[in-house]
């Protein structure tokens, strides 16, 4: 099995022109808890042993201010900082104590297309109670590019992640079993096309999504299952306009996975998802899915 200096998407900070609003939908709706408020921040947690998956940051409009992940050693976060910068990332704080509630030690780069990255060790966990219908971790991140296989690149070769598969529009990348922790999506602008969430099991996507709808906010996309990683999926639409995602039965691979080429991912005409059952996707949340810049 590959050694991934890298080992797990840990969370995403977001800024967010109403944070009010957005910490209700996140805690009342979306089935987060708040475990921290520092900085000018607030810390929310899934029911799995991170000490949190979601920084809300108020500002003038939704954007994507970061993407965290955990490294697996100490050395391993020492090398990351040094490549990273080598292969032209701005660094953005040098590595050292972090200063959120989650503590460890941790550095923060521009990636020269624009997302922020934070990549930290040591960092506070807590004890998982994974509860029905309610999120345990977040999933992947997907990431609108405009040079997909120059993103994929500096992610394999700087970050050490491998590519599991290649769509026709998507680059699936690991760093652990999970068949995907970062996805890069072609797209005219750099930016964020949406966050997963990984629920229980499938009845929890059901009944999660079926808690967002009586809400108020309808489903964008799904319920289905996609092709590659054979998750199942419900996309929505939070009211600040930041596409969120369910999934459940995310594929477990090994490096005796083989990689499929865009020929090889295909569906019939009229078909969206593995199942054949999904309608298409709403047209607000293809706007949706690019609306969101990186914060500057």
């Amino acid at each position: 099995m590959s050694d991934f200096p890298v080992t797990s998407l840990r969370s995403v900070e977001l800024s967010t022109p109403d944070i009010a609003g957005s910490v209700d939908f996140y805690t009342r709706v979306w089935g987060l808890d708040v475990v921290a408020e520092a900085g000018g921040k607030v810390f929310l947690a899934a029911t799995g042993d991170d000490f949190h998956v979601l920084e809300l940051k108020a500002g003038e409009r939704s954007e994507l201010r970061k993407i965290s992940f955990r490294v697996g050693s100490s050395s391993d976060l020492q090398m990351l900082a040094g490549r990273t910068v080598a292969a032209g990332c701005t660094a953005l704080r040098e590595l050292g104590e972090a200063d959120a509630p989650s503590g460890g030690h941790r550095f923060v780069v521009r990636e020269p297309q624009g997302s922020v990255l934070e990549f930290v060790h040591g960092d506070i966990r807590k004890q998982a109670k994974l509860v029905a219908n309610r999120p345990c971790r977040l999933a992947h991140v997907n990431v609108n590019s405009n040079d997909v296989e120059g993103l994929s690149s500096f992610y394999q070769s700087v970050l050490g992640f491998r590519l599991t598969d290649r769509s026709k529009m998507m680059a699936f990348l690991r760093c652990n079993d999970d068949h995907h922790a970062v996805v890069l999506a072609e797209a005219a602008a750099n930016g964020l096309n949406h966050i997963a969430f990984l629920m229980p099991d499938l009845e929890s996507v059901m009944r999660g999504s079926g808690r967002v709808v009586d809400a108020g906010t309808p489903i964008g996309w799904g319920i289905g299952r996609h092709g590659p990683g054979d998750n199942v999926f419900a996309y929505f639409v939070d009211p600040m306009g930041v596409v969120v995602e369910y999934t459940a039965e995310v594929l477990q691979v090994d490096d005796g996975y083989k990689v499929k080429g865009p020929s090889e991912w295909t569906w019939p005409p009229g078909r969206t998802d593995h199942w054949g059952i999904a309608p298409p996707k709403s047209e607000a949340c293809k706007k949706a899915q690019l609306t969101i810049g990186f914060a500057k």
